[in-house]
């Protein structure tokens, strides 16, 4: 989870209730960040944020205020928050900022189905064609996500989890299939409303599948390959 501090409360013209630059607070340690990628660090702090639950469905954020938390001005955590936007997570409120959205069970569920309708014919597409070396080489990404699962790295593992999962579609060479499957993938990992926190256990779990799913493909055992992407999707 990120650090946690006091912040003064902002003009009122910010359009921000007083419970939001609190949880603004809870958001992001106060810092400066490199002015070369400020934009992108901003980006990767909130993307955590909202995987961590951190940014909370239905709250509204000004730019102001988490420009204070970072040491920057407004426009930079705007453009982020801008990006965000496209991606789905939040919503423009003109001159109050940015509200986080909500998302049903259903849509994660909608989200899963389309994931595996993507995924599990081209792995097992490559699986067909594929040595097994080439697949074991992907044994230090599913062990790099085994790690952050250990260590109840939220956020970590989110990050980790993307990029096994782009590993394994990659070698068939359709950009344009990898980058909409991690942006599903991306928006999959955004917890539901009032959800606990994903716990340690679960992540663990979630990880020993990517090491199953690697060994039946280095193994060429196509039934348990197909049966193991299924049940990573829960459309089993």
């Amino acid at each position: 989870m990120l650090g946690r501090a006091q912040v003064r409360s902002r003009p009122e013209e910010d359009g921000v209730h007083e419970a939001a630059h609190g949880r603004v607070a809870a958001l992001i340690p106060a810092q400066k960040v490199l002015r070369h990628s400020v934009r992108g660090q901003v980006l990767d702090a909130l993307r955590a944020a909202l995987v961590d639950g951190d940014l909370v469905p239905g709250e509204i954020y000004s730019g102001p205020a988490l420009g204070e938390r970072f040491g920057v001005s407004a426009t930079p955590v705007r453009e982020a928050m801008q990006q965000l936007a496209l991606e789905g997570a939040v919503e423009c409120l003109p001159n109050r900022g940015f509200r986080v959205l909500s998302r049903t069970p259903r849509a994660q569920t909608e989200l899963a189905e389309v994931r595996a309708l993507l995924e599990v014919p081209v792995v097992l597409g490559l699986a067909r064609t594929l040595p097994a070396e080439a697949w074991a080489a992907l044994r230090p990404v599913a062990a790099a996500a085994a790690g952050a699962a250990e260590a109840g790295d939220l956020a970590g593992y989110a990050d980790a989890d993307r990029a096994f999962h782009r590993e394994l579609l990659s070698p068939g060479g359709n950009e344009q299939l990898v980058s909409v499957a991690q942006e599903l993938h991306r928006r999959s990992q955004w917890p539901l409303p009032g959800a606990p926190r994903t716990r340690r256990a679960e992540l663990v779990a979630d990880a020993a599948e990517h090491t199953a799913l690697l060994e039946a493909l280095i193994a060429g055992d196509l039934p348990t390959v197909e049966q193991v992407l299924r049940s990573h999707f829960g459309t089993a």
